[in-house]
């Protein structure tokens, strides 16, 4: 006889998919909905539809399975959004397999089509709910994908909770470059982790990063959010060497010398009214440029009426620093250009020298500045990840550490 079942829990093939993925939801996973009726008819096999309907983590498919016949149709759809699950079915029409990534604490509503070899057909329904955790960790780029880059590009990722697993974290992550290069992670903080190799990137280099995060426990009740991707390109390599006993900066192309211009640096001299202002020593990443700026003292707490407050503008900057380092004109110090640190932590140059290094250089190109009298560049100080020796960026790792 046909006996056309009502649905069974199985086992789901679970397996990763991809492509489009339907952002977090709210509902509430609940139980498997009961069987449908069955019909008979006799001397035919029955043909039986069944899929599990337990949680699942948003990352593994939805497979439905028929046997004692095929699949004549399948709709998965999330009636939150109205979005439709997509999916693709065996060559056999024996199973269909989501390739959606789906939500987080959702319910998807699947109708499923068999026919059995006499050609009887039956509808079976049916709920398949995604678990619901307690909080989803979302990274972000902490270099956007945007243009080249140079040769001290600092990539990474910025999470939206703190993380307890790092380990697991760690793991999720791949970097592919071309040119091979060996590179590490290192956890800034509980949210923040970069990458970099032991040595700047090679010029031409193509660096790929990606995560696979989403779905993935990584400690306290927290799942892995939405995944990220991006491929960065660098550029030739530009180099400036400024040295605060020579009070000069170099800038090197691929490796050859190609202009020498004079600086004054961050004055070392307990001076009124803030002391001394050295600039940074350490490897600084060139962050941005804008072309014509304010410089204003009140950004660090000399403000107007205050001893010492300033607000001038100034032409050609390229900023090397959060706190506000750059390399840019400055007029009044040209006189003492070469031979004296006068400045309030940035670099001046005289207009031509200037303009030269706002046109030359750009986003990821490297400063190293030396023999300034301050203190070393920190990590979260713009991108200061350069500073840190290879032995202790190591053993930032949650996986070397």
């Amino acid at each position: 006889m046909i006996r056309i079942a009502g649905l069974g829990l199985v086992g789901l093939l679970l397996a990763a998919c991809s492509g489009q993925t339907e952002t977090a939801g709210t509902a509430q996973a609940v139980g498997a909905v009961g069987a449908a009726g069955t019909a008979t008819v006799p001397g035919v096999p029955a043909a039986t539809v069944a899929f599990a309907s337990e949680e699942l983590s948003p990352k593994d498919p939805i497979v439905v399975k028929a046997s004692g016949g095929t699949l004549q149709a399948v709709t998965v759809t999330n009636p939150q959004t109205g979005n439709a699950v997509k999916g693709d079915l065996s060559p056999d029409k024996t199973t269909w397999t989501s390739k959606d990534h789906l939500r987080y604490a959702a319910t998807y509503q699947v109708v499923a089509t068999a026919v059995n070899q006499a050609g009887a057909a039956t509808e079976q329904r049916g709920e398949v709910h995604t678990l619901k955790p307690s909080g989803v960790a979302t990274p972000a780029l902490f270099q956007p994908a945007s243009g080249d880059f140079g040769v001290g590009l600092i990539i990474g990722l910025k999470f939206d909770h703190d993380i307890t697993d790092k380990a697991t974290v760690e793991k999720s992550f791949k970097v592919t470059s071309s040119p091979a290069q060996d590179g590490g992670w290192y956890w800034v903080n509980k949210r923040e982790v970069h990458y970099r190799p032991q040595e700047y990137w090679k010029a031409g280099s193509t660096v790929k990063l990606e995560t696979t995060t989403f779905g993935t426990p990584i400690g306290g009740g927290l799942y892995g959010g939405q995944d990220v991707s991006a491929t960065y390109k660098v550029h030739d390599s530009w180099i400036a060497k400024a040295d605060g006993k020579t009070h000069q900066i170099k800038a090197y192309h691929n490796g050859q010398l190609v202009k020498t211009a004079p600086t004054s640096m961050g004055k070392t001299a307990n001076t009124p009214p803030r002391g001394p202002t050295p600039t940074f020593n350490g490897t600084h990443v060139v962050l941005g440029k804008e072309a014509h700026k304010i410089m204003d003292s009140c950004t660090y707490g000399v403000c107007e009426g205050d001893p010492g407050y300033y607000s001038a503008p100034e032409n050609w900057n390229v900023r090397i620093s959060s706190d506000g380092e750059y390399l840019h004109e400055n007029l009044k110090t040209v006189g003492v250009q070469g031979s004296d640190n006068v400045s309030n932590g940035c670099l001046n140059m005289n207009t031509e020298n200037a303009k030269w290094f706002f046109d030359t250089f750009d986003v990821g190109d490297v400063v190293e500045v030396t023999n300034s009298g301050g203190p070393q560049l920190a990590i979260n100080n713009g991108h200061g990840d350069w500073a840190i020796s290879w032995s202790a960026w190591q053993a930032g790792s949650a996986l070397r550490g």
